[in-house]
Protein backbone atom coordinates (compact mmCIF):
# COMPACT_ATOMS: atom_id res chain seq x y z
CA UNK A 1 0.00 0.00 0.00
CA UNK A 2 1.21 3.25 -0.45
CA UNK A 3 -0.15 7.08 0.64
CA UNK A 4 0.74 10.04 -0.87
CA UNK A 5 0.68 13.20 1.29
CA UNK A 6 0.39 16.58 0.99
CA UNK A 7 0.45 19.89 3.54
CA UNK A 8 0.88 23.69 2.67
CA UNK A 9 4.09 24.86 4.35
CA UNK A 10 4.12 28.19 6.48
CA UNK A 11 6.16 30.62 4.76
CA UNK A 12 4.86 33.04 6.52
CA UNK A 13 5.84 31.86 9.72
CA UNK A 14 9.44 32.43 10.80
CA UNK A 15 9.76 30.64 13.71
CA UNK A 16 8.98 27.67 11.64
CA UNK A 17 10.86 28.27 8.28
CA UNK A 18 13.94 29.20 10.23
CA UNK A 19 14.19 25.66 11.55
CA UNK A 20 14.20 24.81 7.82
CA UNK A 21 17.48 25.94 6.63
CA UNK A 22 18.99 22.92 5.13
CA UNK A 23 17.66 19.76 2.94
CA UNK A 24 18.69 17.71 6.11
CA UNK A 25 16.24 19.83 7.90
CA UNK A 26 13.54 18.11 5.96
CA UNK A 27 14.76 15.06 5.58
CA UNK A 28 13.97 15.11 9.69
CA UNK A 29 10.75 16.21 9.13
CA UNK A 30 9.70 13.65 7.00
CA UNK A 31 10.86 11.42 9.38
CA UNK A 32 9.36 12.44 12.06
CA UNK A 33 5.98 12.72 10.83
CA UNK A 34 5.68 8.75 11.11
CA UNK A 35 6.36 8.73 14.84
CA UNK A 36 5.27 4.76 14.82
CA UNK A 37 8.24 3.75 12.37
CA UNK A 38 10.64 5.76 14.65
CA UNK A 39 9.20 4.20 17.70
CA UNK A 40 9.99 0.77 16.00
CA UNK A 41 13.08 1.64 14.66
CA UNK A 42 11.64 0.48 11.14
CA UNK A 43 12.10 3.70 9.06
CA UNK A 44 10.61 2.71 5.55
CA UNK A 45 11.61 4.19 2.22
CA UNK A 46 10.22 7.44 1.45
CA UNK A 47 10.06 9.74 -1.62
CA UNK A 48 9.39 13.58 -0.60
CA UNK A 49 10.01 17.12 -2.33
CA UNK A 50 9.24 20.53 -2.29
CA UNK A 51 6.59 22.17 -4.75
CA UNK A 52 6.55 25.94 -5.87
CA UNK A 53 2.34 26.67 -6.88
CA UNK A 54 2.23 30.71 -6.83
CA UNK A 55 2.82 32.02 -3.90
CA UNK A 56 2.28 28.89 -2.05
CA UNK A 57 4.99 26.34 -1.07
CA UNK A 58 4.14 22.17 -0.46
CA UNK A 59 5.69 19.20 1.07
CA UNK A 60 4.74 15.87 -0.63
CA UNK A 61 5.46 12.55 0.46
CA UNK A 62 4.78 9.22 -0.77
CA UNK A 63 5.23 6.52 1.87
CA UNK A 64 4.11 3.23 2.26
CA UNK A 65 2.14 3.89 5.81
CA UNK A 66 0.13 6.80 6.57
CA UNK A 67 1.88 9.55 8.77
CA UNK A 68 0.28 11.30 11.60
CA UNK A 69 -1.05 14.54 10.34
CA UNK A 70 -0.31 16.46 13.32
CA UNK A 71 3.08 16.01 12.91
CA UNK A 72 3.36 16.39 9.25
CA UNK A 73 1.90 19.88 10.04
CA UNK A 74 4.81 20.65 12.67
CA UNK A 75 6.17 23.53 9.38
CA UNK A 76 2.97 23.20 7.86
CA UNK A 77 -0.21 25.38 7.77
CA UNK A 78 -2.96 23.71 10.32
CA UNK A 79 -5.62 21.83 8.43
CA UNK A 80 -3.74 21.55 5.69
CA UNK A 81 -2.41 17.92 6.05
CA UNK A 82 -3.82 15.48 3.58
CA UNK A 83 -3.13 11.89 2.51
CA UNK A 84 -4.60 9.78 0.00
CA UNK A 85 -4.36 6.17 -1.34
CA UNK A 86 -2.04 6.12 -4.09
CA UNK A 87 -2.80 2.24 -5.13
CA UNK A 88 -5.54 3.26 -7.18
CA UNK A 89 -3.53 5.40 -9.20
CA UNK A 90 -0.63 2.77 -9.91
CA UNK A 91 -3.01 0.11 -10.60
CA UNK A 92 -4.86 2.27 -13.54
CA UNK A 93 -1.63 2.13 -15.24
CA UNK A 94 -1.11 0.87 -18.77
CA UNK A 95 1.32 0.44 -21.65
CA UNK A 96 1.29 3.44 -24.29
CA UNK A 97 -0.34 5.68 -22.22
CA UNK A 98 0.75 9.56 -22.00
CA UNK A 99 0.89 10.78 -18.50
CA UNK A 100 1.69 14.73 -17.39
CA UNK A 101 4.90 14.60 -14.89
CA UNK A 102 6.90 16.66 -12.65
CA UNK A 103 10.09 15.39 -11.26
CA UNK A 104 12.96 16.52 -8.99
CA UNK A 105 16.09 15.05 -9.63
CA UNK A 106 19.66 15.36 -8.59
CA UNK A 107 21.47 14.80 -12.10
CA UNK A 108 24.59 13.25 -11.92
CA UNK A 109 27.49 11.27 -13.72
CA UNK A 110 29.77 8.64 -12.17
CA UNK A 111 33.35 8.67 -13.58
CA UNK A 112 34.81 5.29 -12.72
CA UNK A 113 38.73 5.55 -11.06
CA UNK A 114 41.45 3.41 -10.75
CA UNK A 115 39.52 2.03 -7.58
CA UNK A 116 36.93 1.22 -10.02
CA UNK A 117 34.66 3.22 -7.66
CA UNK A 118 32.69 5.84 -9.83
CA UNK A 119 33.39 9.88 -8.50
CA UNK A 120 30.02 11.46 -8.77
CA UNK A 121 30.02 14.56 -10.81
CA UNK A 122 26.79 17.06 -11.19
CA UNK A 123 25.23 17.68 -14.47
CA UNK A 124 25.40 21.26 -14.20
CA UNK A 125 24.37 22.56 -18.04
CA UNK A 126 20.45 22.52 -19.32
CA UNK A 127 21.34 20.45 -21.97
CA UNK A 128 23.11 17.70 -19.73
CA UNK A 129 20.50 17.63 -17.32
CA UNK A 130 17.99 16.85 -20.65
CA UNK A 131 19.98 13.82 -21.49
CA UNK A 132 20.49 12.79 -18.04
CA UNK A 133 16.71 11.92 -17.83
CA UNK A 134 16.49 10.61 -21.79
CA UNK A 135 19.00 8.49 -21.44
CA UNK A 136 17.30 6.79 -18.63
CA UNK A 137 13.67 6.72 -19.95
CA UNK A 138 13.60 3.58 -21.07
CA UNK A 139 15.44 1.49 -18.00
CA UNK A 140 12.43 3.42 -16.01
CA UNK A 141 9.81 2.23 -18.38
CA UNK A 142 8.73 5.43 -20.43
CA UNK A 143 9.36 7.15 -23.48
CA UNK A 144 9.93 10.49 -23.68
CA UNK A 145 10.12 13.22 -26.69
CA UNK A 146 12.52 16.10 -26.37
CA UNK A 147 9.36 18.93 -27.44
CA UNK A 148 7.14 17.66 -25.09
CA UNK A 149 8.79 18.59 -21.70
CA UNK A 150 11.22 20.80 -20.02
CA UNK A 151 13.15 21.85 -17.21
CA UNK A 152 11.57 24.60 -15.04
CA UNK A 153 13.98 24.68 -12.08
CA UNK A 154 17.62 24.75 -11.45
CA UNK A 155 19.80 25.25 -8.44
CA UNK A 156 22.50 24.03 -6.00
CA UNK A 157 20.85 23.30 -2.64
CA UNK A 158 23.26 22.86 0.26
CA UNK A 159 23.40 19.87 2.05
CA UNK A 160 24.67 19.40 5.36
CA UNK A 161 26.82 16.50 6.38
CA UNK A 162 28.04 15.07 9.52
CA UNK A 163 31.49 16.83 10.49
CA UNK A 164 30.31 20.36 9.27
CA UNK A 165 31.04 19.47 5.69
CA UNK A 166 28.41 21.32 3.61
CA UNK A 167 28.11 20.00 0.14
CA UNK A 168 26.62 21.51 -3.12
CA UNK A 169 23.88 19.65 -5.07
CA UNK A 170 22.81 19.68 -8.42
CA UNK A 171 18.87 20.27 -8.61
CA UNK A 172 16.75 20.59 -11.79
CA UNK A 173 12.97 20.24 -11.98
CA UNK A 174 11.35 18.59 -15.05
CA UNK A 175 7.94 18.96 -16.39
CA UNK A 176 5.50 17.59 -19.42
CA UNK A 177 4.35 14.54 -20.76
CA UNK A 178 5.82 11.04 -21.20
CA UNK A 179 4.67 7.56 -22.60
CA UNK A 180 4.45 4.65 -20.35
CA UNK A 181 6.37 1.79 -22.33
CA UNK A 182 6.84 -1.15 -19.26
CA UNK A 183 3.70 -0.49 -17.16
CA UNK A 184 5.42 -2.70 -13.93
CA UNK A 185 9.15 -0.55 -14.10
CA UNK A 186 6.89 2.30 -14.32
CA UNK A 187 5.22 1.92 -11.32
CA UNK A 188 8.42 0.63 -9.48
CA UNK A 189 9.84 4.14 -11.03
CA UNK A 190 7.15 5.78 -9.22
CA UNK A 191 7.41 4.31 -5.73
CA UNK A 192 10.94 4.46 -5.67
CA UNK A 193 12.14 7.09 -7.39
CA UNK A 194 15.00 8.38 -9.54
CA UNK A 195 18.91 8.75 -9.32
CA UNK A 196 20.22 9.42 -6.06
CA UNK A 197 19.69 11.43 -2.82
CA UNK A 198 16.14 10.67 -2.23
CA UNK A 199 16.59 10.55 1.45
CA UNK A 200 16.78 14.89 0.62
CA UNK A 201 13.77 15.36 -1.43
CA UNK A 202 15.17 14.31 -4.59
CA UNK A 203 13.71 11.36 -7.10
CA UNK A 204 10.39 11.53 -6.59
CA UNK A 205 8.13 11.97 -9.88
CA UNK A 206 4.02 12.26 -9.80
CA UNK A 207 2.00 12.17 -13.09
CA UNK A 208 -1.20 13.17 -14.09
CA UNK A 209 -3.40 11.45 -16.44
CA UNK A 210 -3.80 13.38 -19.71
CA UNK A 211 -7.65 13.12 -21.41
Amino acid sequence: MYYLSRVEIDTKNRRKISDLSHLGAYHNWVEQSFPLEVAAGERKRKLWRIDQLNDHRYLLVLSQSEPDLKSLEKYGIDGTGKCLKYDLLLDSLKENQKVSFRLMANPVRAVKGENRRGRIYPHVTVEQQMAYLESRAQGLGFSLEPEDYNIVQRDFPILRKKGGISVKLARAVYEGSLTIKDADIFRKTLTEGIGREKAYGFGMMTILPRG
